[in-house]
């Protein structure tokens, strides 16, 4: 079973049936073009922010030898689970370098070239931005209290995000399903623990938070991790459902 487009579902509410003939033809030619130039550099920017949100986090406070260990691993998880689920559809670059090789090499068309690079960029100022935001430190009590509060649930919003996102793309869209998509989920999970388990315990799922809240009977800031997993899954739809050609399994 497949889902409409937006256009496609904008005329079906409207008219009450999908458009036929012309119609039909010119939503075909458009969703096409989307598929080919916009949807593969949307992509990149959002997949690249991820990326570079998940290393940022988890190289802050790493220090030493020991402290290379975590943001390799986060790195490297992420990227991978990232190529998975995004490579059918952009190639899953999400490094300038990379696109420019695969260019020379004769693997993308020159006119994806600068919105790749332009998306890439743009995705690691926005990952590298909201890394900052997460660890950035108070001098005021109070304002360190508020602040904390605000990181953590910034935390569980972002790897929220990634989570469901690649158990969307990774296991329910049928253009990016993969058969390792159960492990792709779980080397993500470990990907966000790294890079954010100091910070708010990267819970990311309200059950795994409200089981171990009712046997101890600790409720303090217990909100952050029901609203803060909440948003990002309704980010998640939002990008998908909005710049993504979902193709459900029928």
């Amino acid at each position: 079973m497949s889902v409409l487009s937006a256009s496609e579902a904008f005329e079906v509410a409207e008219t009450g049936e999908p458009a036929a003939g012309r119609g039909t033809s010119s939503t075909s030619k458009k969703r096409c073009v989307y598929e080919q130039y916009v949807q593969p550099c949307l992509v990149e920017l959002f997949a690249t922010a991820m990326f570079v949100f998940v290393g940022c986090a988890s190289v802050i406070g790493s220090v030493g030898i020991a402290g290379a260990v975590q943001p390799a691993l986060a790195h490297g998880l992420a990227l991978g689970v990232l190529i998975m689920v995004f490579g059918k559809i952009s190639g899953g670059h999400f490094n300038p370098a990379v696109s420019l090789s695969v260019y020379l090499c004769g693997g993308m068309k020159l006119i994806l070239l600068v919105p790749y690079v332009l998306a890439q960029i743009s995705g690691g100022m926005i990952g590298a931005g909201l890394a900052r935001v997460r660890k950035s430190n108070s001098t005021k009590k109070r304002i360190k209290k508020h602040s904390e509060l605000a990181k953590c649930m910034l935390g569980e919003v972002m790897m929220t995000l990634i989570v469901t996102m690649v158990v969307c793309m990774g296991a329910v869209n049928s253009q990016t399903s993969t058969p390792g998509a159960a492990f792709c989920i779980g080397l993500i999970v470990s990907a966000n623990i790294f890079a954010g388990g100091l910070t708010s315990g990267a819970c990311m799922n309200p059950a795994r938070a409200f089981g171990p809240a009712v046997v101890a009977n600790h409720w303090s800031h217990h909100w952050i991790y029901w609203v803060g997993p909440l948003c990002g899954a309704l980010l998640t739809v939002s990008f998908i459902r909005y710049c993504v050609v979902l193709r459900t399994r029928g």
